[in-house]
């Protein structure tokens, strides 16, 4: 008996389908999957609602599909879990050490800012994310960040339904506003965000494409962070740690 003999074909043709997003193929439709399947439509229609129903598939118009959160929650689940942190966590502690501010590591859940590390500063003023929080996106400064990863047509298929502003701003209280914001930040490659007292930076991790993979930020008091050479000179130690963190980054 064949390998072939002890495959159960619909998981496997679930997983064929999964496989065939890339950077080039962000949105396939039914016709696509058959096509490559070699099968007919009607015969991957309950995969494709299983999919769509367990969030591996995200349906963003009539018969048009991308990636659902749940393949990039387990794939960062994974990175984070088994390389990323070990990678980052020396680099932010050093970090750390240069400047007496508390350092984080995060990655994207849907729509969701994941913290998954922080190096936290020892000063009294400092700002400490525990570990496991979770905030919206556009509200934090890793968070837009990490929505750098989502066209704008998939940017347009998430947030058509999220109503911005219940968040008070700054935060953006548009989608057009939010794009806007988040073009900028891509422009000049940090984002920065002020709340309740605080300032935090963030830039991006990358992997060896150039992909974000997770975002990493420097978030002090506003009392330490307040002034242009504070910043900018926690802004250059940022973009170096970052630098150095995706260049060992797992691929």
């Amino acid at each position: 008996m064949s390998k072939a003999d002890y495959q159960v074909q619909s998981l496997a043709r679930g997983l064929d389908i999964i496989e065939m997003y890339d950077a080039e193929h962000r949105i396939l439709s039914t016709n696509d999957f058959a096509d490559q399947l070699g099968v007919s439509q009607s015969s991957i229609y309950r995969i494709v609602q299983t999919l769509l129903d367990k969030n591996y598939l995200r349906k963003v118009a009539r018969n048009a599909y991308a990636i659902g959160p749940q393949v990039v929650s387990r794939g960062f689940s994974y990175l984070a879990g088994q390389h990323l942190v070990d990678v980052a966590a020396p680099h932010l502690q050093r970090l750390r050490d240069e400047t007496s501010i508390s350092c984080h590591l995060a990655v994207r859940d849907g729509l969701e800012t994941l913290y998954i590390y922080r190096a936290q500063a020892s000063q009294r003023l400092s700002v400490n994310i525990p570990l496991g929080t979770r905030l919206p996106c556009h509200t934090n400064a890793m968070g837009r960040i990490l929505l750098q990863q989502l066209s704008d047509i998939e940017l347009s298929a998430v947030y058509q339904t999220i109503q911005l502003d219940m968040y008070a701003k700054p935060h953006p209280q548009t989608l057009p506003e939010l794009k806007h914001l988040i073009a900028t930040e891509r422009k000049q490659g940090f984002a920065f965000n002020r709340s309740d007292n605080a300032t935090a930076i963030a830039v991006p991790i990358t992997d060896y494409l150039g992909n974000i993979i997770a975002a990493i930020n420097i978030s002090g008091a506003e009392q330490i962070m307040d002034k242009q050479h504070q910043f900018e000179a926690a802004k250059t130690r940022l973009l170096n740690t970052a630098k150095a963190i995706s260049s060992e980054a797992p691929t």
